[in-house]
């Protein structure tokens, strides 16, 4: 089974188009979408018509919430508010009917699937070696996925420590023992590379590979240098 998993989509509609293009290419048997589709950006309902009509397993994160009043616009920075605001403004009927009934944690295959962490599927940042370990404890999953953080991760459990970090587009890590996967994020990623992030799950081979499209004007040495390895060979250390 060859899974496409996405999140943090952020109603980004011309990175998202991309992403959806490159997983057609992959002829993938399923997409998963880890939630905020809406937020930020300017076309939340064409964001939520897409995700709506090709993912087979899609969770709801903290943006989504807001917009549906489930959170309180008090939690979130000023820049978030208002947009939250205005996608309320302009939400249809249609987006709201694919948010509403989502969940922020679930179930697929076997895979745990968490907006943000175990502990707290809306809000928890796994950035931190602590935070990886609380989500590992409170899941049985061999693979667990997040969202969230909009930072591409591949996390490893040994039983002693946490190994890995953030993994740049063009790693792929075999899925030996247990791991804790992010893909990135669409629509507004935060690792210092522009470009849209998305990751292909292989279930059968025990691979997962992490991709990005579009243009990237990323230089070296800049301030996310320090946790980077050249791509392909795997993911750099967490601080």
């Amino acid at each position: 089974m060859r899974v496409a998993v996405i999140s943090d989509v952020h109603a980004n509609y011309r990175a998202l188009e991309a992403v959806l293009e490159e997983i057609d290419a992959e002829r993938v048997d399923a997409v998963w979408c880890l939630g905020d589709t809406v937020g930020y950006g300017p076309r939340p309902n064409k964001c939520c018509e897409a995700v709506s009509s090709r993912s087979s397993y899609s969770l709801v994160g903290n943006h989504d919430l807001v917009v549906l009043g489930e959170l309180s616009i008090s939690d979130f920075n000023d820049d978030a508010a208002e947009a939250a605001i205005w996608t309320s403004q302009v939400l249809t009927q249609e987006s709201r009917a694919f948010l509403e009934p989502l969940q922020p944690a679930g179930e697929v295959a076997g895979v745990d699937l968490f907006h943000a962490s175990a502990r707290d599927p809306v809000w928890e940042y796994v950035l931190t070696e602590e935070a990886a370990r609380g989500t590992f404890e409170l899941s049985d999953a061999s693979l667990i996925f997040v969202g969230h953080s909009h930072v591409a991760l591949a996390l490893s459990d040994n039983g002693d420590r946490i190994s890995g970090g953030v993994a740049l587009a063009g790693s792929e890590v075999e899925l030996e023992g247990r791991w804790l996967l992010n893909p990135g994020s669409v629509g507004q990623p935060r690792d210092g590379d522009p470009r849209a992030a998305w990751l292909l799950l292989d279930l059968d081979r025990g691979l997962a590979a992490f991709r990005s499209e579009g243009p990237s004007d990323r230089k070296p040495g800049g301030p996310e240098a320090s946790l980077q390895r050249d791509a392909g060979r795997g993911p750099a250390q967490l601080p």
